[in-house]
């Protein structure tokens, strides 16, 4: 079965330089690791069968429900049962859990995100709503909203987090939590040792970023 790794869009446009320092970690892990830029949004055109290892959870939901012959593992999955990753320690740092929409249905993704955490020295305090009963950070909302509403769900979400770093593993959710007034800490810095930056966040402006990128991809 061929493996290949998609990044995503949001990463591409958020941290080009982490999903190739990701593609060459998964080299040493699993081989031959081909990296896939097409969206998940278009036909993979992959040889059947393969398997996509993923970071963002639409591209996890959508090879896994769209397209008949693809698997599809995420990164953190990869990561948890991983002995080689050098782990950074992040010496006891408080944080809590967004559970990203897509993954709602998917405890393996929950429990590869607690036990990465774990591994990397940050203790949890999860939210009242977390894992399948997370309350959406507000993102998946844009297009059947007006963008105010929008901005006031995500205002909403981050304020059922209970401490001020939040993590995410979505990258859309780090521009809610940003809006929110949260500090969102996205999972692919947190194992790079990276501060996480809320880069383009305005909804309108970071949907455009991305319908571009699909556009091309």
């Amino acid at each position: 079965m061929k493996t290949v790794y998609a990044p995503g869009c949001a990463l591409m446009l958020y941290k080009p330089e982490l999903a190739s320092r990701v593609l060459r970690w998964l080299g040493t892990e699993l081989g031959e690791v081909d990296e896939h830029l097409t969206c998940c949004r278009h036909e993979p055109g992959l040889p059947r069968p393969a398997r996509v290892v993923n970071t963002c959870p639409g591209c996890d939901r959508r090879y896994r429900q769209l397209y008949e012959g693809v698997a599809t593992v995420s990164l953190w999955e990869v990561l948890a049962t991983s002995t080689t990753f050098p782990f950074p320690d992040h010496a006891g740092a408080v944080m809590t859990v967004l559970d990203a929409c897509p993954t709602r249905d998917q405890d393996r993704v929950h429990e590869a995100i607690r036990t990465l955490l774990s591994r990397m020295n940050i203790a949890v305090v999860e939210p009242e709503r977390t894992r399948s009963r997370g309350t959406c950070c507000g993102d998946t909302f844009y297009g059947s909203l007006p963008v105010d509403q929008v901005r006031a769900l995500m205002r909403k979400s981050a304020a059922e987090m209970p401490v001020e770093d939040v993590v995410v593993y979505c990258v859309s959710c780090c521009k809610a939590m940003h809006i929110g007034g949260k500090r969102p800490r996205y999972m692919v810095d947190l194992l790079f040792a990276e501060e996480t930056t809320a880069g383009t966040f305005e909804p309108d402006e970071w949907h455009a970023e991305i319908d571009a990128f699909i556009a091309t991809h």
